[in-house]
């Protein structure tokens, strides 16, 4: 029988270049978005029940959903986290999870830089606006001089922190494994996680979710940053408590936030960040070009195939687990 995998990624379409990758390589492929799912009310554990392999996306892939799925050996995750599927039943249950650390790192880096000229210069609110019949010349800040404090120093971070040097900005960071050649090359300055808080004008998030990073710009963490900086995310999004986040923007202890990444996406109709002038939000779109999107997606489903022709992939999140169990 002819092994078959899913690609739950919504960017991808039959035809295009994962497609004939994954039929050249002798599978067949099913692709499902959730509208697709939610038109023919066909739950995505069905699908995911006659799979062999996975090119996943940002779908939940549950336990219950990994245990039912027999056939399932491998989820090749197309990003840089994989906090939507649950690791611990992948790897009781035998199932290989990859992931493609460094294929978005360029594009998610422009669009933080892009996010601090927008806090900087008010930009979103002066095209408000100017669309509501106004002509307002607020004064915003230049990035040159300013002081870039990143929490995360990994290939994300570093490439953030080369754009905010080319642009003159000075840049503090925290990490406890900074990369020491990184820093002896660029500049870069390592403190401690309070001191960045306290040193930064600009302060961005670079890493993983899990128990010890959950909620770690809280209420207490947001009364040590600077007076009148701003506050990038573009990691994710329960890295920030967003209710905790919502008062320091209400009480002026941020000048403002830029957020690509939520606790609840999309974002709910009753935030509390939704209306407020100095939060700028956008859809989850720092990995969305198509240059990311394509190495990212052809090096996901290039691990599924290593999987399941039986090698070894590339990037391999859970290396204890037992394909034999699978097969």
């Amino acid at each position: 029988m002819t092994m078959r995998v899913l690609v739950t990624t919504s960017y991808l379409e039959p035809g295009g270049e994962v497609d004939k990758l994954l039929s050249d390589a002798g599978f067949d492929t099913v692709f499902t978005t959730p509208a697709q799912r939610e038109a023919t009310a066909t739950p995505l554990a069905d699908l995911v029940r006659d799979a062999d392999g996975v090119v996943a996306g940002t779908d939940a892939f549950p336990a219950d959903v990994i245990e039912g799925a027999t056939r399932l050996k491998v989820f090749g995750r197309c990003g840089a986290g994989y906090d939507n599927i649950d690791l611990t039943a992948a790897t009781r249950a035998g199932v290989a999870v990859t992931y493609t650390p460094g294929a978005n790192r360029r594009s998610v880096a422009e669009h933080v830089l892009a996010l601090m000229l927008n806090c900087a210069r008010l930009i979103p609110q002066n095209i408000a606006s100017v669309q509501a019949g106004g002509w307002e010349q607020r004064s915003g800040r230049e990035l040159d001089g300013a002081v870039l404090g990143l929490i995360g120093l990994g290939s994300i971070g570093k490439t953030v922190a080369r754009l905010a040097l080319a642009v003159g900005m000075r840049v503090v960071a925290h990490d406890p494994y900074p990369d020491r050649d990184f820093l002896a090359e660029t500049g870069v300055e390592v403190r401690t996680f309070d001191e960045v808080l306290a040193e930064a004008d600009f302060l961005s998030l670079h890493l993983f979710l899990d128990d010890t990073t959950r909620h770690l710009i809280d209420a207490s963490a947001l009364r040590k940053v600077k007076p009148g900086a701003f506050l990038i995310n573009t990691a994710r999004g329960e890295v920030v408590d967003e209710d905790a986040l919502a008062d320091a923007l209400e009480n002026g202890a941020l000048a403002g936030a830029a957020l690509d990444v939520l606790t609840e996406e999309p974002l709910p109709l009753d935030s509390r960040l939704r209306g407020l002038d100095n939060v700028v939000i956008t859809a989850h779109i720092g990995a969305a070009t198509a240059q990311a999107r394509s190495r990212s997606s052809m090096m996901a489903a290039q691990q599924v195939i290593d999987v399941l022709q039986g090698r070894s992939p590339a990037n391999l999140v859970n290396p204890g687990h037992v394909t034999a169990a699978r097969r």
